[in-house]
């Protein structure tokens, strides 16, 4: 029997912690009808039965999280998988309307803005740093949208540098400038030559939100509203600042063989930004992987674009074998291909997928963070997360 909670928001070696988790979640416009009705009770099959007793099992794990909530969608038709507490002291369940940090699955948001612009002939995959930001380094210069949507830029992970983390440990709730993250990273040269390697990192979605402000004279935030958040009726999904999640939230926690630590409210969002600092919920992020891994908001070159695949990443893998694409991953499983993104951070899981054709997807949120420092439970988890996209696969 897991541990009693400890109280919320002491200290609980937060300088490694923090450091840790960050580290970790970097090394990883067609609108929709009306909301399709939701089902909790089980399909009269064993497959249903034995996801559900999966999703149990992780979270009774010594080291699972103290909930999990999966949406799996097929058309219409919309079934809820949840298991453990979104909040240890209320012990109530988590609820696919509770906010949740969703970490570097961000990424696919500033993705989803800059290739809407680019279909508008406002940004083009081939426009440079140089050219669209020439403030930054020169050694960055050469450096394009596209290298930066594919990861591979070859730009220093700011998320990584000494001082940053030294500023960040200290007080993780402090407000970072967001457009002036990278000045941390301003004096190093490219870590290798743009398009000769893939390395995930968060430097990138930065630039490429910065393009967008350049190309536009808009603010990030406000483009994440106009071409995302608003025509796919993402009504609950935001961009703070701040440390401080919207109610209702499932909580999110550090598993210790001693006890939980609540960190749900631990971290600024602005320490990560367009990289990883997305707030939602399951129904919201449901809808938008559906409507972006499905490439709805986009023009069929775009498209064509954004899915030519580079071999992918071992961090934050999700299941299966992954792919990079332009702010995409294409997830080859044992039972078939799913696009979509990974996120984690301190105090949160996440995968968000769906088929190319955007007919049928999944999320799957857990309330801890599972990264390769914690290799048994990551392996486990991707054997659960293949076998829910089995069923979303299965006819």
């Amino acid at each position: 029997m897991r541990a009693a909670p400890t109280r919320r928001g002491r200290p609980f070696r937060t300088r490694l912690r923090l450091t840790a988790a960050l580290v970790a979640a970097g090394a990883c416009a067609a609108g929709l009808v009306a909301g399709p009705a939701q089902a909790e009770a089980p399909r009269p099959d064993g497959h249903d039965r034995a996801l559900r007793k999966a999703l149990r099992e992780l979270v009774a794990r010594p080291d699972g999280p103290p909930g999990a909530i999966a949406v799996l969608q097929r058309g219409r038709d919309v079934q809820i998988y949840r298991a453990g507490v979104a909040d240890v002291k209320s012990k109530r369940p988590p609820r696919p309307g509770d906010h949740m940090r969703i970490a570097s699955v961000s990424k696919a948001y500033s993705g989803a803005v800059a290739l809407q612009l680019v279909d508008r002939d406002e940004l083009r995959l081939g426009d440079t740093i140089g050219k669209r930001l020439p403030w930054l380094p020169a050694a960055w210069h050469k450096v394009t949208l596209r290298h930066l949507l594919q990861h591979t830029s070859g730009l220093p992970d700011y998320t990584e540098d000494r001082d940053f983390l030294e500023l960040f440990t200290a007080d993780p709730r402090r407000e970072f400038d967001p457009r002036g993250l990278l000045d941390f990273v301003a004096d190093e040269p490219l870590l290798f030559k743009p398009g000769s390697r893939y390395r995930y990192g968060n430097s990138d979605n930065i630039v490429v939100a910065l393009m967008a402000e350049a190309a536009t004279g808009r603010p990030y935030e406000e483009l994440l509203r106009r071409l995302v958040f608003r025509p796919l009726g993402l009504h609950h999904t935001s961009l703070p600042r701040g440390h401080r999640l919207p109610r209702p939230y499932i909580h999110g926690y550090v598993v210790e063989p001693r006890g939980l630590d609540d960190v749900s409210d631990s971290v600024s969002g602005s320490a990560v930004w367009a990289s990883g600092g997305i707030v939602s919920t399951p129904n919201d992020l449901n809808a938008f992987m559906r409507a972006y891994a499905g490439g709805r908001p986009l023009s069929k070159e775009t498209r064509k674009q954004q899915t030519k695949w580079v071999k992918g990443s071992s961090v934050n893998p999700g299941p299966g074998r992954n792919e990079a694409g332009l702010a995409l991953f294409k997830y080859t499983t044992r039972c078939g291909v799913v696009y979509g993104h990974t996120g984690t951070v301190l105090g949160y899981t996440q995968l968000a997928a769906a088929t190319p054709d955007g007919k049928r997807s999944l999320t799957f949120s857990l309330s801890t963070q599972v990264s390769q420092g914690t290799p048994k439970l990551l392996a486990e988890m991707r054997k659960v997360q293949e076998d829910f996209v089995c069923a979303l696969l299965r006819h």
